[in-house]
């Protein structure tokens, strides 16, 4: 029973590699839909201790400010990064989310990669670079789900 969180900034491959994921069986939660975010924000705190209480493994995927309340429940907290202009490249082009293209937006990114970034780095157990195959990502992954560390 293996909890695993993939956190980032937008643009840096969470939705891409918990698709990848889904696709090779792997229980997946992403929590930029179906709810899991309140409107300000922030996990839906019940949901998200039931879910962790269940039996089996799952990867969630997800960056708000009040995560750091479950990592003590996740076996690895993976941060997926990558440089800031390729975040940027990525949400311009992206089809399956609006968010990123406006400047306004981008301002935002930026902002978030020079001050959430090195928290969310500090509350990591282990950093990917995003740059990586998505096959290469999910590999990774799946290895920490065979093999959690104590924490």
């Amino acid at each position: 029973m293996t909890r695993v969180l993939v956190t980032g900034m937008s643009g840096a491959g969470k939705t891409t590699l918990l698709g990848e994921l889904a696709r090779r069986g792997v229980t997946t939660v992403d929590t930029d839909y179906d709810g899991w975010e309140l409107p300000d924000g922030t996990w839906d705190e019940p949901r998200m201790t039931a879910l962790l209480a269940e039996p089996g493994h799952v990867v969630v995927s997800g960056t708000v400010s009040n995560q750091g309340r479950f990592y003590d429940r996740f076996d690895e907290v993976v941060l997926l990064s990558a440089p800031l202009d390729v975040l940027l490249e990525r949400v311009a082009r992206r089809t399956n989310d609006p968010y990123g293209r406006t400047a306004a937006q981008q301002a935002e990114i930026k902002r978030y990669v020079a001050e959430v970034e090195p928290l969310l780095r500090r509350g990591a157990t282990l950093e990917l670079d995003g740059r990586r195959t998505v096959a290469d990502l999910a590999d990774t992954v799946e290895r920490l789900l065979g093999s959690p560390r104590s924490r």
